[in-house]
Protein backbone atom coordinates (compact mmCIF):
# COMPACT_ATOMS: atom_id res chain seq x y z
CA UNK A 1 0.00 0.00 0.00
CA UNK A 2 1.28 3.30 -0.72
CA UNK A 3 1.78 5.55 2.13
CA UNK A 4 -0.55 8.41 2.78
CA UNK A 5 0.83 11.59 4.74
CA UNK A 6 -2.04 11.73 7.81
CA UNK A 7 -3.75 15.14 8.93
CA UNK A 8 -0.61 15.03 11.89
CA UNK A 9 2.34 14.66 9.27
CA UNK A 10 1.26 17.40 7.20
CA UNK A 11 -0.13 19.99 10.27
CA UNK A 12 3.63 19.20 11.97
CA UNK A 13 5.14 19.77 8.88
CA UNK A 14 3.59 22.90 7.49
CA UNK A 15 3.60 24.95 10.93
CA UNK A 16 6.74 26.59 10.34
CA UNK A 17 6.37 27.15 6.98
CA UNK A 18 3.02 29.14 7.19
CA UNK A 19 5.02 30.42 10.47
CA UNK A 20 7.40 32.19 8.99
CA UNK A 21 5.19 33.00 5.93
CA UNK A 22 2.61 34.79 8.19
CA UNK A 23 5.44 36.67 10.33
CA UNK A 24 6.73 38.11 6.93
CA UNK A 25 3.46 39.29 6.44
CA UNK A 26 3.21 40.96 9.68
CA UNK A 27 6.16 42.76 9.18
CA UNK A 28 5.09 43.97 6.15
CA UNK A 29 1.99 45.38 7.88
CA UNK A 30 4.56 46.93 10.35
CA UNK A 31 6.53 48.66 8.45
CA UNK A 32 3.66 49.83 6.52
CA UNK A 33 2.19 51.39 10.38
CA UNK A 34 6.02 52.59 10.91
CA UNK A 35 5.82 54.97 7.48
CA UNK A 36 2.07 56.18 8.24
CA UNK A 37 3.25 57.58 11.31
CA UNK A 38 6.64 58.60 10.70
CA UNK A 39 6.85 62.52 10.79
CA UNK A 40 6.13 64.01 7.05
CA UNK A 41 10.12 65.46 7.57
CA UNK A 42 12.30 62.47 7.99
CA UNK A 43 11.97 60.55 4.65
CA UNK A 44 15.56 59.14 4.72
CA UNK A 45 14.45 55.39 4.47
CA UNK A 46 16.27 52.40 3.40
CA UNK A 47 12.46 50.67 2.26
CA UNK A 48 11.63 52.65 -0.90
CA UNK A 49 8.47 52.04 -3.11
CA UNK A 50 10.76 49.94 -5.09
CA UNK A 51 11.89 47.40 -2.10
CA UNK A 52 8.11 47.55 -0.93
CA UNK A 53 6.55 46.40 -3.98
CA UNK A 54 9.50 43.58 -4.39
CA UNK A 55 8.83 42.22 -1.05
CA UNK A 56 4.99 42.72 -1.96
CA UNK A 57 5.71 40.47 -4.60
CA UNK A 58 7.91 37.44 -3.36
CA UNK A 59 5.11 37.28 -0.89
CA UNK A 60 2.57 36.77 -3.14
CA UNK A 61 4.79 34.47 -5.22
CA UNK A 62 5.54 32.70 -2.02
CA UNK A 63 1.95 31.90 -1.14
CA UNK A 64 0.79 30.63 -4.34
CA UNK A 65 4.51 28.71 -4.51
CA UNK A 66 3.05 27.05 -0.80
CA UNK A 67 -0.22 26.33 -2.51
CA UNK A 68 1.19 24.73 -5.36
CA UNK A 69 3.81 22.52 -4.09
CA UNK A 70 1.67 21.32 -1.45
CA UNK A 71 -0.99 20.19 -4.09
CA UNK A 72 1.55 17.34 -4.54
CA UNK A 73 2.26 16.76 -1.26
CA UNK A 74 -1.29 17.19 0.54
CA UNK A 75 -3.16 14.18 -1.07
CA UNK A 76 -7.25 14.77 -0.02
CA UNK A 77 -6.19 18.21 -2.20
CA UNK A 78 -5.85 15.99 -4.98
CA UNK A 79 -8.74 13.50 -4.32
CA UNK A 80 -11.18 17.00 -3.34
CA UNK A 81 -10.21 17.81 -6.95
CA UNK A 82 -10.48 14.50 -8.75
CA UNK A 83 -13.58 13.05 -7.20
CA UNK A 84 -15.61 13.12 -10.34
CA UNK A 85 -13.57 10.89 -12.01
CA UNK A 86 -12.08 8.82 -8.60
CA UNK A 87 -14.74 5.78 -7.95
CA UNK A 88 -15.48 4.99 -4.40
CA UNK A 89 -15.07 1.88 -2.68
CA UNK A 90 -17.95 2.92 -0.40
CA UNK A 91 -20.59 5.70 -0.28
CA UNK A 92 -21.88 6.44 3.44
CA UNK A 93 -25.27 8.44 3.42
CA UNK A 94 -25.76 10.85 6.34
CA UNK A 95 -28.95 13.32 7.09
CA UNK A 96 -28.84 16.32 9.42
CA UNK A 97 -31.42 17.20 11.00
CA UNK A 98 -33.14 19.04 14.22
CA UNK A 99 -29.51 19.34 14.95
CA UNK A 100 -29.12 16.06 14.96
CA UNK A 101 -27.24 13.19 13.08
CA UNK A 102 -29.12 10.47 11.58
CA UNK A 103 -26.30 7.56 10.82
CA UNK A 104 -26.96 4.48 8.96
CA UNK A 105 -28.63 1.75 11.00
CA UNK A 106 -25.08 0.36 12.19
CA UNK A 107 -22.70 2.33 14.65
CA UNK A 108 -19.88 2.12 14.51
CA UNK A 109 -19.48 2.69 10.53
CA UNK A 110 -16.75 0.45 10.23
CA UNK A 111 -14.31 0.91 6.78
CA UNK A 112 -11.12 -0.29 6.43
CA UNK A 113 -7.28 1.44 6.04
CA UNK A 114 -6.81 2.35 2.12
CA UNK A 115 -10.44 2.24 1.52
CA UNK A 116 -11.91 5.29 -0.95
CA UNK A 117 -15.21 6.38 1.04
CA UNK A 118 -17.30 8.89 -0.21
CA UNK A 119 -19.26 10.35 2.73
CA UNK A 120 -22.45 11.79 1.67
CA UNK A 121 -24.31 14.37 3.64
CA UNK A 122 -27.52 15.99 3.62
CA UNK A 123 -29.18 18.41 5.61
CA UNK A 124 -33.10 18.89 5.87
CA UNK A 125 -33.05 22.26 7.39
CA UNK A 126 -30.30 24.31 8.33
CA UNK A 127 -26.58 24.48 7.69
CA UNK A 128 -24.47 22.28 9.58
CA UNK A 129 -20.84 21.30 10.15
CA UNK A 130 -19.83 17.86 9.41
CA UNK A 131 -16.49 16.90 11.28
CA UNK A 132 -14.80 13.49 12.21
CA UNK A 133 -12.27 14.02 15.13
CA UNK A 134 -9.89 11.88 16.74
CA UNK A 135 -10.63 10.79 20.21
CA UNK A 136 -8.17 13.43 21.52
CA UNK A 137 -10.24 16.17 19.15
CA UNK A 138 -7.83 17.00 16.58
CA UNK A 139 -9.67 16.87 13.59
CA UNK A 140 -9.37 14.70 10.43
CA UNK A 141 -11.32 16.66 7.88
CA UNK A 142 -14.96 18.76 7.84
CA UNK A 143 -16.79 20.36 5.64
CA UNK A 144 -19.69 22.49 5.33
CA UNK A 145 -23.30 21.28 4.84
CA UNK A 146 -25.95 23.18 2.71
CA UNK A 147 -29.51 22.53 2.59
CA UNK A 148 -30.85 21.07 -0.93
CA UNK A 149 -27.37 20.58 -2.33
CA UNK A 150 -25.29 17.70 -2.24
CA UNK A 151 -22.39 18.23 0.02
CA UNK A 152 -19.59 15.00 -0.32
CA UNK A 153 -16.23 14.59 0.59
CA UNK A 154 -13.84 11.66 -0.68
CA UNK A 155 -11.13 10.24 1.86
CA UNK A 156 -9.01 7.78 2.60
CA UNK A 157 -7.99 6.33 6.04
CA UNK A 158 -4.38 5.43 6.96
CA UNK A 159 -4.63 5.38 10.60
CA UNK A 160 -6.84 2.92 12.74
CA UNK A 161 -9.06 4.16 15.92
CA UNK A 162 -12.75 5.67 16.54
CA UNK A 163 -13.28 8.74 15.10
CA UNK A 164 -16.18 11.03 16.75
CA UNK A 165 -18.72 13.22 14.67
CA UNK A 166 -19.11 17.01 15.30
CA UNK A 167 -20.47 19.41 14.29
CA UNK A 168 -17.97 22.41 12.89
CA UNK A 169 -20.39 25.02 11.93
CA UNK A 170 -22.70 27.55 13.99
CA UNK A 171 -26.19 26.70 13.74
CA UNK A 172 -28.17 27.87 16.57
CA UNK A 173 -27.33 27.37 20.82
CA UNK A 174 -28.33 24.23 20.18
CA UNK A 175 -25.61 23.58 17.80
CA UNK A 176 -22.79 23.09 20.19
CA UNK A 177 -24.25 20.12 21.67
CA UNK A 178 -24.71 18.26 18.20
CA UNK A 179 -22.25 15.12 17.51
CA UNK A 180 -21.97 11.16 17.69
CA UNK A 181 -19.67 9.33 19.94
CA UNK A 182 -17.57 6.50 18.40
CA UNK A 183 -19.28 7.25 14.93
CA UNK A 184 -16.79 5.48 12.47
CA UNK A 185 -14.07 2.34 13.26
CA UNK A 186 -11.45 2.04 11.20
CA UNK A 187 -9.99 -1.28 10.96
CA UNK A 188 -6.06 -1.60 9.38
CA UNK A 189 -5.92 -5.22 9.91
CA UNK A 190 -6.87 -5.24 5.96
CA UNK A 191 -5.58 -2.84 3.92
CA UNK A 192 -6.88 -2.23 0.94
CA UNK A 193 -4.42 -1.48 -2.50
CA UNK A 194 -4.71 2.36 -3.01
CA UNK A 195 -5.40 2.30 -6.74
CA UNK A 196 -6.92 5.43 -8.79
CA UNK A 197 -6.26 8.19 -6.12
CA UNK A 198 -3.73 10.24 -8.39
Amino acid sequence: MQDIATTHEVLGNLKLVYTIYALSIISLVGWFGYRVTKQPDSTKTWITPKVFYTYLALLVLTGVGIHILTYNKIPWVAWELKKHMIKPDRQITITIKDHKFILPETKPIVLQCGEKVKFNVKSEDLTYGFGLFRPDNSMVFQMQVIPKYDNDILWVFTEPGTYNILSTEYSGPEGAFMGVKNAVRVDCSKKVALGGLR
